[in-house]
């Protein structure tokens, strides 16, 4: 059984840093693609970024500069480091899987976390 776990949300002020962690079990890490997703009230679920299986990241426009996709794979692990927090990044945010191959669209991945809030004020 597949499980992902997001963890390190919470409540920041703009201009703070976060940094989510996202730990995977029951599959074998170093083969998935892992992406991070997040959705604000109201609007649909936008990719982050991902990152392949060899650690090579790549990100949405809107964090660019301001967020990190890492990856452990000693410790099946996935992190975002969040810099320069915005009001407007404040949303539920998800890590998911997929094997082999980077996607950007959610519905494209395998697996997912249950999400984790992260809320920054103005």
């Amino acid at each position: 059984q597949v499980n992902l776990v997001e963890s390190g949300g919470g409540l920041v002020q703009a201009g703070g840093s976060l940094r989510l962690s996202c730990a995977a079990s029951g599959l074998t890490f170093s083969n998935y693609v892992m992406g991070w997703f997040r959705q604000a009230p109201g609007k649909e679920r936008d990719i982050v970024g991902t990152i392949s299986r060899s650690g090579a990241a790549i990100y949405a426009d809107s964090v660019k500069g301001r967020f990190t996709i890492s990856r452990d794979n000693a410790k099946n692990t996935v992190y975002l480091q969040m810099d320069s927090l915005r009001p407007e990044d404040t949303a539920v945010y998800y890590c998911a899987g997929r094997v082999w191959y980077r996607a950007l669209r959610d519905r494209e991945y395998d697996y997912w976390g249950q999400g984790t809030q992260v809320t920054v004020s103005s």
